[in-house]
């Protein structure tokens, strides 16, 4: 099973100057991307991941999409690649616009 992390408990990790911040990984689609996104996600959509995997560094990761279906699903395929350290947003950028950013876009 993916780990998750909630939007506010992400938004505190990344606030958190004394500690390294995770990779943040958006998985979705471009257009979806130019909508909205949290600041400092490198976009590489989901069908893109096996191609694209070795740009990822060897760090934490956490994978982002609209609701947290795609993100679980590219996680446990980088879990499987061999990846140590893979979480998944719960809910998506539809929960960080909820619960840390509400002036982000919404669709």
């Amino acid at each position: 099973m993916v780990q998750e992390i909630r939007a506010r408990d992400l938004a505190a990790a990344l606030a958190d100057t004394a500690a390294e911040p995770p990779v943040l990984l958006d998985v979705r689609e471009a257009w979806e991307v130019q909508l909205c996104m949290i600041p400092g996600s490198l976009h590489i959509p989901m069908n893109l991941i096996p191609l694209r995997m070795s740009e990822l560094p060897d760090a934490p990761i956490v994978v982002i999409c609209h609701h947290g279906v795609r993100s679980a699903h590219v996680a446990r395929f980088l879990l499987d690649a061999g990846f140590e350290q893979v979480l998944s947003l719960a809910g998506g950028v539809e929960a960080w616009a909820a619960e840390v950013d509400p002036q982000m876009a919404r669709y």
